[in-house]
């Protein structure tokens, strides 16, 4: 796939497996192959992910930012997940899901500071939520969205140095941890300069 969308200002890169990408008429297309996925087990013996997953990233213009996507999964198995996916370092980074956790699509948050963290925010109807990343100053922000309109606050963090967050990389990942694989669309993606007024007014 060409590596610009024309929604966003940054060229996008792969990383990790082959997500077979396609974008079409403003939908971006991805999909996970069998047990992938991004996550650091929190009570692990390692600091390393036993698996990656398919990431369609790139670096987003300095200042705060608004990244927003309609996500759409093909639920097959335990944990299938559409992400917006922030990478501030090898050891830092966070997802935004949507996902079948286990048994009901649910919108979850993983941040990851060497090892992952798993918060499970609150079950969504049918297979389609819309998910946001935000940049406001030193944080970051997380939210989701029934229709695109009115926004749940889901997580403020933030992660690595100045620096580091400064060169920040954002985008997108598909993933299957227990699965034979899934399909994931993202639409309706949109870039905007400038963090929300307010995390918690639904703006």
């Amino acid at each position: 796939m060409s590596p610009v969308l024309p929604e966003l200002p940054f060229a996008l890169e792969e990383f990790g497996p082959d997500g077979t990408w396609t974008y079409t008429d403003g939908v971006l297309t991805g999909r996970a192959g069998a047990r992938q996925d991004r996550f650091v087990p929190p009570g692990g013996d390692t600091l390393e992910p036993a698996s990656d997953a398919p990431r369609l990233l790139g670096a987003v213009p300095e200042g705060d930012f608004r990244l927003t996507a309609r996500v759409t999964v093909g639920f097959e198995a335990a944990f299938d997940a559409g992400v917006l996916y922030l990478h501030v370092g090898e050891r830092e980074w966070a997802k935004l899901c949507l996902e079948l956790s286990p048994e009901r699509p649910t919108v979850c948050t993983v941040v990851t500071r060497g090892r992952s963290d798993d918060v499970n925010s609150f079950e969504v109807d049918g297979a389609t939520c819309w998910l946001r990343l935000s940049r406001i100053g030193g944080a970051f922000a997380f939210h989701a969205s029934a229709d695109g309109e009115k926004w749940t606050f889901v997580r403020v963090f933030t992660l690595g140095t100045a620096r580091e967050r400064a060169a920040a990389r954002a985008g997108f990942l598909v993933q299957s941890p227990t699965g034979e694989g899934c399909d994931v669309t993202f639409d309706h993606i949109s870039y905007r300069s400038g963090g929300p007024a307010d995390l918690r007014d639904g703006s």
